[in-house]
């Protein structure tokens, strides 16, 4: 029996028992002290922990006892929603390609060009066109996302100067062949971009790099930096063709069993939680672009309405759309520039 289950149980009909027998005034397990174990595959030093640590885990230290569990030392990587789901987990911070495992529909916010900036995801989130999904998860996992967080753009990366090759529109990638992770969505989304994709272990991309044996590779500019592919290639076109994020996934049991003040105070923690992340990851990314200038590569943006218009042409009609709920694209799309 989890935890949460024990204390429910409590503010039920066992509650009662426990009140006849002792006489004593029996609470809701909402005013007792609770414990919210956050289990995320992420680091200590990952901009989403450090939010959630400093500033989820003291907004709520009232009347809860917030623990963090990094590196996928509690529950196994892919397995947190189902442990939300069965009690054995208060909270999570998940992706949306997570979520289309369960819940196919949600496989358009993996989907390339669909948010356009850190910004354009909190509309998306935040808009009436969310509710249906929110619901669907709610009622069917069990799992409350209370906020959106940012978690970077990726870019093309390639081994050659700008005079080379100068990416402004997909038709500049044509005949290149660009590193992608190696399933079919990512696969899509590269050919998408207008280049040749080529499904490469990421512990090889370096050295694919090195050798010319791929002109590129696409990730976020933290990856680049911690991966050193500065080393092993000449530019970047800031396609932002992915603005990836992450939810923070609350257990709906937990969260039924608050009070309507603590539920408030969790839903401001997590929103404040993944807006300091989220200011972080953009000072971030751009003390990164400085960096990468200074070791010599040449950084830079393209045609991004382009882009976006050719790569969501692509995906209409396809296989990967066909989950998608009508509309809901052309209302993600108004929501942006």
């Amino acid at each position: 029996m989890t935890a949460v289950t024990r204390r429910t149980l409590l503010a039920g009909s066992a509650g009662l028992m426990l009140a006849a027998t002792i006489s004593l005034p029996v609470t809701s397990w909402a005013q007792d002290k609770i414990t919210l174990r956050l289990s995320t595959s992420g680091t200590q030093t990952d901009q989403r922990s450090i939010a959630m640590a400093n500033v989820f885990g003291p907004a709520v230290s009232g009347f809860a006892d917030f623990q963090p569990h990094y590196n996928s030392s509690l529950v196994a990587q892919g397995s947190e929603l189902e442990a939300i789901s069965s009690g054995d987990l208060e909270m999570t911070i998940c992706s949306a390609q997570e979520l289309a495992t369960f819940f196919p529909e949600f496989s358009i916010f993996a989907a390339g060009y669909v948010h356009q900036n850190a910004e354009h995801q909190v509309k998306v989130f935040n808009d009436p066109l969310m509710d249906p999904f929110k619901k669907k998860v709610e009622d069917e996992l069990g799992v409350k996302l209370l906020a959106v967080m940012y978690l970077g753009r990726r870019h093309v990366n390639l081994r050659f100067p700008r005079s080379e090759r100068n990416v402004m529109t997909p038709a500049d990638l044509a005949g290149v062949n660009l590193r992608m992770p190696g399933t079919d969505a990512w696969l899509f989304l590269g050919k998408a971009l207008g280049a040749n994709p080529a499904p490469i272990a990421f512990s090889e991309v370096y050295t694919v790099l090195q050798t010319g044996s791929v002109d590129g590779q696409d990730n976020p500019l933290p990856t680049v930096v911690d991966s050193k592919f500065y080393e092993v290639t000449r530019q970047i076109s800031l396609t932002s063709h992915l603005v990836d994020l992450n939810y923070i996934a609350f257990s709906k049991e937990v969260w039924d069993g608050l009070t309507p003040e603590q539920q408030e105070t969790v839903q401001k923690a997590a929103v404040d939680a993944a807006e300091s992340g989220r200011q972080a990851q953009l000072q971030k990314e751009e003390e990164l672009v400085a960096f990468l200038k200074d070791k010599g590569l040449e950084i830079y943006e393209p045609d991004l309405k382009a882009f976006r218009e050719h790569v969501q042409a692509q995906y209409v009609g396809s296989e990967f759309a066909k989950a998608w709920p009508e509309g809901v694209l052309d209302k993600i799309n108004a929501l942006g520039n």
